[in-house]
């Protein structure tokens, strides 16, 4: 691990926090209610809307494929970053999603260069934080390819999931379909009152539409984008190709134009050939001024504090064509199924608690268990590992 040191005397603490994550509730408790019924109606209308009779997630809903993991949490790691579970050295099997960040099924090239990587470890002890199973023994990293959040608060989040909604309808139109897309980012849909226009958001919308490129995903870096807390400090946490690994792939440059199905079957093909390494990282705040809890749409600059490595995330030479098809698709990951010392902070982390209704209404249309698995076996048919 490199970086700061455990004495370094500027962390910010999660009480420090509380003053600025501060919104009007009544604001946010009504925005919550118009996400979730937005969510569980796309939900449900999904089957017949995405063309495929099972329904989908509302967001993240193309799989390019489910990867068994092995996570291990290193040792001599400074004190400020050996937080929480990355404070007990030792090893968790763990099962990573690959997806598209898109609420649409549909070819690789319409749905565009954002990808996801959600990680689910096992066997990691502690109450949870999602209401509905708090003693899964399941911990789940949610993340993307990019460092920011294209959303500030609850009241701009359901509006911009509308218009990513439609963004195929948008473009569709040309030149003045791009055009109108920008205007109703910006005004929320003509919404707003000018002097609360979504300025940062739209800068972060097409800041990430410019710097996201298509890449293979075995070479990427992601982000969780918002903070969490990290036992006594606040913190965002990345998993990073490792460069030795990012340099043996042999997809080096993917091109989305070459059939409907390209991320997938990349995966496929450099899994069957070798192993691949992530490194677990944490960036630790502080300055909560330069590194906002609540304004998700400003990257945390790493000359203030950079990432440290605190595991490492071991993908073994496998056939990921194996898994159990509908296991997997059951498969539900939530920001907030972690401990109390990883709680998600801030508006925009309190929203996503939807995704709990959003798989409770997924899993409820396909017949398919509501419960955590509680081994990669259980989803994955075969067991071995190199």
């Amino acid at each position: 691990p490199s970086g700061p040191t455990d004495t370094h005397p500027q962390h910010c603490s999660p009480r420090a926090q509380r003053a600025p994550q501060q919104r009007d509730t009544a604001d946010l408790k009504h925005g919550l209610t118009e996400i979730i019924d937005y969510w569980v109606k796309k939900v449900g209308e999904s089957p017949e809307k995405e063309g495929g009779g099972r329904a989908v997630r509302g967001a993240h809903a193309k799989t390019f494929g489910v990867v068994r993991a092995e996570v291990e949490i290193l040792s001599e790691v400074p004190a400020a970053y050996a937080q929480g579970i990355y404070a007990k050295p030792g090893r968790h099997d763990a099962l990573i999603r690959f997806s598209s960040s898109s609420n649409h099924l549909g070819p690789d090239a319409q749905l565009g260069p954002v990808v996801g990587f959600a990680m689910k470890m096992f066997d990691v002890a502690g109450t949870k934080l999602v209401d509905d199973e708090p003693d899964a023994t399941t911990f789940d990293l949610v993340l993307k390819n990019s460092p920011t959040f294209i959303a500030n608060t609850a009241k701009h989040y359901l509006f911009i999931e509308d218009i990513g909604d439609r963004v195929g309808d948008y473009l569709a139109r040309g030149r003045t379909g791009f055009h109108q897309l920008l205007a109703d980012y910006l005004t929320g849909k003509g919404t707003l009152e000018q002097s609360g226009w979504a300025w940062e958001e739209l800068f972060a919308f097409v800041k990430t539409a410019a710097e996201t490129q298509v890449r293979n995903p075995l070479q990427g870096t992601y982000w969780t984008m918002a903070s969490v807390r990290h036992g006594d400090h606040l913190a965002k946490v990345r998993v990073a190709a490792v460069a030795e690994s990012a340099a043996n792939v042999i997809h080096r440059r993917l091109d989305l134009g070459n059939g409907p199905d390209v991320f997938g079957p990349a995966l496929v093909d450099e899994l069957r050939a070798r192993a691949f390494d992530f490194d677990l990282q944490v960036q630790l705040c502080t300055d909560l001024k330069a590194m906002p809890v609540n304004d998700t749409t400003v990257e945390w600059p790493e000359k203030l504090s950079p990432f440290v490595t605190v595991g490492r995330v071991h993908l073994p030479r496998q056939d990921i064509t194996t898994a159990n098809p509908e296991q997997a698709d059951a498969l539900a990951f939530n920001q907030w199924r972690v401990t109390s010392e990883h709680r998600p902070l801030g508006e925009i982390m309190d929203v996503r608690r939807v995704y709990s209704e959003s798989a409770r209404i997924r899993r409820e249309i396909n017949n398919q268990p509501q419960r955590e698995p509680v081994s990669a076996d259980e989803v994955l048919s075969l067991p071995g590992r190199e």
